[in-house]
């Protein structure tokens, strides 16, 4: 099998794979191949770096732990960007957050962004009377808890 890297006359950008290089020229030649984005037939082989064997030892894939690790970690610092986005631009109403994000849904205050503490209660309650809201992201845990 070969793989070519195609494209489209509106530059669409797939992959095709083929028995053979004839193959290819065949099937264009028959109108056989169209692009899966726009159905387009006038498509051309993309330039594409080859697959060469070389005497280079290969890096090896990270393991699933790692991988997860890796993912994990990640995660964390997204969710820290946002908690400080959120602290740095939102304004904290405190334990008031269920009273001020109805009365801003209702237009009875300021629109702006807020945030702040509420119980699962008020929570329910809002979600169920149409008021957006998210939880925010926890803190990330400090270096000195971290294994």
């Amino acid at each position: 099998m070969i793989r070519y890297a195609l494209v489209c006359d509106r530059e669409h950008e797939f992959e095709g794979w083929f028995g053979a290089s004839a193959d290819f020229d065949d099937q264009q030649a028959g109108g056989l191949i169209e692009c899966p984005v726009c159905a387009s037939k006038a498509v051309r082989k993309a330039i594409m770096a080859p697959a060469v064997a070389g005497t280079k030892r290969r890096a090896q894939e990270p393991s699933p732990a790692q991988t997860q690790a890796q993912t994990q970690s990640m995660m964390m610092e997204a969710m820290g960007r946002i908690r400080r986005h959120v602290e740095e631009n939102f304004d904290d109403v405190g334990d008031a957050f269920a009273t001020e994000a109805r009365a801003i849904h209702e237009g009875r205050s300021e629109d702006r962004g807020i945030y702040g503490q509420a119980t699962a209660g008020e929570v329910r309650e809002l979600i169920d009377d149409g008021v957006p809201v998210a939880p925010m992201p926890p803190e990330p845990p400090k270096k000195s808890q971290l294994n």
